[in-house]
């Protein structure tokens, strides 16, 4: 297996679906709380960006085991196994040793912050897994994109704020004498609920064009998804609609003032991202439109991004 093999097997492009949100949640812990642990940064990153790649090369191991329809529809270019002619063997060892690296870096970093990462990760870790594996794998049910926006938007949203912000007192738990006891601040653990909106539906999103691309070929190969379950149409109107509201969530957050007021600007990118939206709707592709979900959640987010980034160089002055 050499590089572009490989990148092509954990598809490297879709990795923004997971480094986006842990530099939303990074940036956030900056503004609002003004701290930033370098340590707890790097283990983060590469424990979220090595088992994200785990579950998408699994995801691809799993496809190409199970697939019952192989020609005519792009197969052998769309699945880096068949494309380059992967050995399972190599395909499984380096998943093995991908899922290694991740937890080993989720380990340390749990034992540099504490039990609400371990419980976080270790959920985190067993949807990834059942995302691709199992008897009935989420990616192939109607519930993929809640548990993806779920996860990717807003849990690793919440632990890149929490890695930074541990001893704020941010959440407190304790056992003794057979009592435990758990306090949680719920507004800020609200607040970063709210600033999570905007990527849980950009991700939602992205999974749910996948889908809606791949309306025929999933009822092929059995993949009961949410766009199979609904039909197309209804779809593409609940691909629309998501994104309204994250944009509304934006709106909130900022008028709370839990971002920079500036964050308003980031309404700014509806323009292009209603052009995308109309794209979309008239061509629904792989190889054509499907990007589009991708680039919209990556410029409405880096959008968002920037604002409170530059909003925490405005705080510091």
């Amino acid at each position: 297996m050499n590089l572009m093999s490989f990148l092509k097997l954990v598809e490297i492009q879709t990795k923004v679906a997971s480094i986006i949100p842990f530099m939303l949640g990074t940036s956030y812990a900056l503004y609002r709380f003004g701290s930033f642990n370098i340590i707890n940064f790097v283990l983060m990153l590469t424990s979220l960006l090595s088992f994200d790649m785990t579950t998408t090369a699994l995801n691809n191991y799993v496809d190409y085991k199970k697939a019952i329809k192989k020609h005519g529809f792009g197969y052998e270019s769309h699945n880096a196994i068949v494309n380059y002619k992967l050995k399972e063997g190599t395909v499984i060892a380096v998943i093995v040793l991908m899922l290694a690296i991740a937890v080993v870096a989720g380990i340390l970093l749990y034992f540099n912050t504490g039990f609400v990462v371990l419980l976080l990760g270790a959920i985190s870790f067993a949807i990834g897994i059942l995302y691709s594996f199992g008897p009935i794998p989420i990616s192939r049910t109607p519930f993929g994109e809640i548990f993806s926006g779920f996860i990717m938007g807003f849990v690793i949203t919440f632990l890149s704020v929490y890695i930074h912000i541990k001893d704020f007192g941010f959440i407190i738990m304790s056992y003794y004498g057979g009592i435990f006891k758990m306090s949680l601040n719920l507004s800020e653990f609200g607040y970063i609920m709210l600033i999570s909106v905007l990527p849980i539906c950009g991700i939602a999103n992205i999974m749910l064009a996948n889908n809606i691309c791949d309306i025929e070929d999933d009822i092929a190969n059995r993949r009961y998804t949410l766009p199979v379950y609904i039909g197309r149409e209804n779809a593409l109107m609940i691909f629309k609609l998501i994104y309204y509201i994250g944009y509304i969530a934006i709106v909130i957050a900022s008028f709370l003032r839990i971002l920079p007021v500036l964050s308003v600007a980031v309404l700014a990118t509806l323009i292009i991202v209603n052009k995308n939206i109309k794209e979309f709707y008239m061509q629904q592709t792989k190889k054509d439109t499907f990007i589009l979900a991708v680039k919209n959640f990556v410029l409405v987010n880096l959008a968002l991004i920037f604002t409170i980034a530059l909003g925490s160089v405005l705080n510091s002055l």
